[in-house]
């Protein structure tokens, strides 16, 4: 074994890359660190490790972005805007999730100055569009931010004043009791003894239904925003029906309390877009009547199912619909008649699944069938499905390979993917609850945002059992660390088998290492034409 191609073959092989993680609006630095040979070091000098390099300020680049005055140069700042802005547009994720991430530069007042004079000044009408409707999602997202916050604080207020109000009571008994004589404490002990534990009743909580539970002030300031898109004053042409009939799928539950809300304090225009909803609920129910009425109408179960798929294809399959399937689900159960239950429920869920089918992504699909399973092996299995790699049965239809079928060569095949990717399932995740959290979704299972963290971590555990544990990002830079270096015992197994083919390993030199890499001298000196 020589030292001196060792030499040679760490010189080659210990370098590596570190990519820091990005961070604010300054440069990303990229790092390379190259060990020498080592007898280029003199003795005395002391050696450090990368870490403690990396960890020093040798690589803070944030003071080129400085003037004279210790201040960001604009031009500098206005690039770091625009890489950031970039981010943004052309991230694969949902936007506001891509907003939550990087929150706090969203939500700085600069950057938000600095889009909204960009979105003036562009005169591209797509890119003012599309500007313009992420300022709107950033603003969006931070009124929500605040107004969580702003709720989460008036909880630890209330559980304060809960708390102070129970020790209060406490201290009043502990002063009724002192006040008791010798005779009065033994005559309540007696009293205590005899009535025994059966005779004690603990008070009866009774949980408030959604409609009972009051709206707080963070629920109303939540709405302002869809209050001001259906409520006076309107467009030209615009009417109370047109606008219930353009907004109908975002009046959820929350929204109507807060109108009836406004209408019991004597809003009229509530009351106007109240009764309008009305209407066009009743509409929308005597569709959903005439294509029930066609689906059973068929006779057989299978003609009825694929009705339904004939329905979901025209787009006809909505909320009206299903409820209505439910409803008379539960009708011909409470009358005793258990086979037409049946068949109503297994429509339904049909109906469900073809609806699942006209969505805009896999993950919402998978989403929607999670939540409308309460039983958790049978989500565990739902989600396995999804994650499990399978092999493509058709050949991407991609320019090569339709020249390598010309050719007569074998197409280029894909490897396996999953359905659903979990990173994409999980930033689903991210994004309904971001949207939709606050929702009061199942009275027993518990709002929306419950369900979805409950999935979400069902999830977690069945992507770890098909792909093992995922790595941070520290991790990462280790695993990144070690796969791009060699260790001196695995050369040395490497020179031996080489020997034993009666081979040279491709570091080894019988001159014990005279020339390090052809093309340069003895001592490192490259050499120039032939010299």
């Amino acid at each position: 074994m020589h030292l001196a191609s060792f030499s040679a073959a760490l010189a080659a092989t210990l370098a590596c890359t570190i990519l820091p993680s990005t961070s604010g609006f300054a440069p990303v630095p990229v790092q390379r660190v190259v060990v020498r040979n080592a007898n280029q070091f003199s003795p005395f000098q002391p050696l450090y490790g990368i870490m403690d390099e990396v960890n020093s300020d040798a690589f803070d680049l944030t003071s080129l972005l400085q003037n004279d005055d210790g201040d960001v140069s604009d031009s500098e700042m206005e690039k770091a805007y625009e890489m950031f802005l970039g981010q943004l547009v052309f991230s694969a994720n949902d936007p506001r999730i891509d907003i939550m991430d990087n929150y706090d530069l969203c939500a700085d007042p600069l950057w938000i100055t600095w889009l909204e004079r960009k979105i003036s000044s562009t005169r591209d009408v797509e890119e003012k569009i599309a500007l313009k409707d992420l300022s709107e999602m950033i603003i969006d997202v931070k009124k929500r931010f605040e107004l969580s916050k702003a709720a989460e604080e008036r909880a630890v207020l209330e559980a304060d004043d809960a708390e102070q109000n129970r020790i209060a009571v406490a201290e009043e008994e502990m002063e009724k009791g002192r006040a008791l004589s010798g005779t009065d404490i033994l005559r309540k002990a007696a009293a205590v003894d005899n009535a025994g534990r059966d005779a004690f009743v603990e008070p009866e909580f009774v949980k408030k239904t959604f409609y009972e539970k009051e709206l707080t002030p963070e629920i109303r300031m939540s709405y302002e925003d869809m209050c001001s898109k259906v409520l006076p004053p309107y467009k030209a042409g615009d009417t109370p029906v047109s606008i219930v009939f353009n907004f109908y799928d975002q009046f959820d539950a929350q929204f109507i309390k807060v109108l009836n809300e406004r209408a019991m304090n004597g809003d009229a225009d509530s009351q106007a877009v109240l009764d309008a909803l009305a209407s066009e609920q009743e509409k929308r129910v005597n569709v959903a009547t005439e294509n029930l009425r066609t689906v059973l109408s068929k006779g057989e179960p299978m003609r009825m199912e694929g009705a339904i798929v004939a329905l979901a294809k025209e787009g006809k399959i909505d909320e009206s619909f299903l409820l209505l399937l439910e409803a008379n689900a539960d009708q011909a159960r409470a009358a005793g008649a258990t086979g037409p239950a049946d068949l109503m429920v297994k429509l339904r869920k049909r109906a469900e699944s073809e609806k699942d089918k006209q969505s805009a992504s896999k993950e919402i699909k998978l989403l929607r069938q999670l939540l409308r399973e309460p039983d958790q092996t049978k989500r565990e299995d739902l989600l396995a499905d999804a994650f499990t790699p399978k092999e493509a049965l058709i050949v991407p239809g991609t320019a090569a390979n339709a020249k390598a079928a010309i050719d007569g060569e074998a197409p280029e095949e894909e490897k396996p993917m999953p359905e659903v990717p979990p990173p994409d399932f999980i930033n689903c995740c991210k994004a309904v609850l971001l949207n939709f959290g606050n929702l009061e979704y199942d009275v027993e299972r518990g709002d929306l945002s419950v369900q979805i963290k409950q999935i979400a971590s069902e999830a977690e555990v069945v992507a770890t059992r098909i792909y093992g544990k995922g790595m941070s990002a520290r991790e990462q830079q280790d695993r990144a660390w070690k796969e791009q270096t060699t260790s001196i015992f695995d050369l040395e197994t490497l020179e031996i088998e080489a020997e034993r083919r009666g081979e040279t390993a491709p570091w080894g030199n019988a001159n014990g290492g005279d020339e390090l890499v052809p093309g340069f001298s003895a001592d490192g000196k490259m050499q120039i034409g032939g010299t």
